[in-house]
């Protein structure tokens, strides 16, 4: 009972974030179960079904809530396959990129020297470079797929964990916790790993959640421009380009995935921006009682004296 009116005073308190989780977790759990809960197959294709507006019902009684597409393809089905294929590739991205801009950015942090020049040069070269055009480049020449996808997403986002992982390492390197671990005899794997590490999770996790929203547009991009994820696979991004052409006619098939793009990528902002102010707040009030204990005197010692 007190789990359920802590859950209502939190949805009662924050309520776009909580509007947010619902649609996130709607995305998710359409795309992990579309095979069982999607209304028809979304490959399934029935021409005399064409570009069907929005509440249409087949001659087999079948109701198409979002519609068809110009194969006769049920819209709600292509839509949470769609958010299968854009989640798994936004989700892989930002795993592949996150354990490798934090690692370098540890690493480059911790130890300085020749390695951090180098790694924050080319930090600096790669930054100076519109990510959205290294990653044409590089699918043009290796072709599109699902692993070329992830791995050029991966490649264009990796600097951005690598400067904050620095940047925090450079800031907590020096600490007193880790000086002690050092005097211990900790070695530099004990001390990254059981002490740097867990210091750096709440902000990267954020930075994570935030470069979602980014992987989700820039696949979406490289779909919409031809160099995405191929039919008859579907993203949101390609169903955008497949309904570009039908625009005039059946409006739906770019408002239906376009939608889906903007709640997504709203919600997951939100959520970063409600997280991040709560690990602000976290680390604020921990720096304050660290202050308040560092200024505090020490009592002074008393000691009794025993008379006979």
């Amino acid at each position: 009972m007190r789990i359920v009116k802590a859950v209502g005073r939190f949805m009662w308190r924050e309520k776009m974030v909580t509007l947010s989780i619902i649609v996130l977790l709607a995305v998710v759990i359409s795309a992990v179960f579309v095979h069982w809960i999607a209304p028809f197959d979304p490959y399934a294709q029935d021409i005399a079904m064409r570009n069907k507006p929005p509440g249409s019902v087949g001659p087999d009684g079948s109701f198409h809530l979002l519609g068809t597409d110009p194969l006769g393809r049920d819209e709600l089905s292509r839509l949470m396959l769609g958010s299968q294929i854009s989640m798994t590739v936004g989700v892989a991205s930002v795993i592949v990129s996150g354990v490798l801009g934090t690692t370098i950015g540890i690493l480059a942090g911790y130890y300085r020297g020749w390695f951090d020049d180098i790694m924050m040069r080319l930090v600096d070269l790669q930054m100076s470079v519109p990510s959205l055009l290294i990653a044409l480049l590089v699918l043009y020449v290796l072709g599109p797929s699902f692993i070329n996808i992830v791995l050029v997403l991966a490649i264009t986002r990796w600097m951005v964990y690598a400067r904050v992982a620095r940047g925090l390492t450079l800031s907590l390197r020096d600490e007193l916790f880790i000086e002690a671990s050092r005097s211990l005899g900790a070695s530099n794997i004990r001390i990254l790993l059981k002490h740097l590490l867990p210091n750096l999770f709440a902000p990267i996790l954020v930075l994570a959640t935030l470069e979602l929203a980014v992987m989700l547009l820039t696949e979406a991009s490289l779909s919409f421009l031809g160099l995405g994820i191929q039919p008859p696979e579907s993203s949101w991004g390609l169903m955008l380009a497949e309904g570009r052409e039908y625009l005039t006619i059946a409006p739906w098939l770019v408002a239906v995935p376009g939608l889906a793009i903007l709640l997504t990528t709203l919600s997951v902002n939100i959520i970063a921006t409600w997280f991040r102010g709560r690990t602000n707040r976290k680390g604020s009030d921990r720096s304050h009682a660290e202050a308040k204990d560092a200024t505090t005197p020490p009592f002074a010692k008393t000691t009794t004296v025993k008379t006979t």
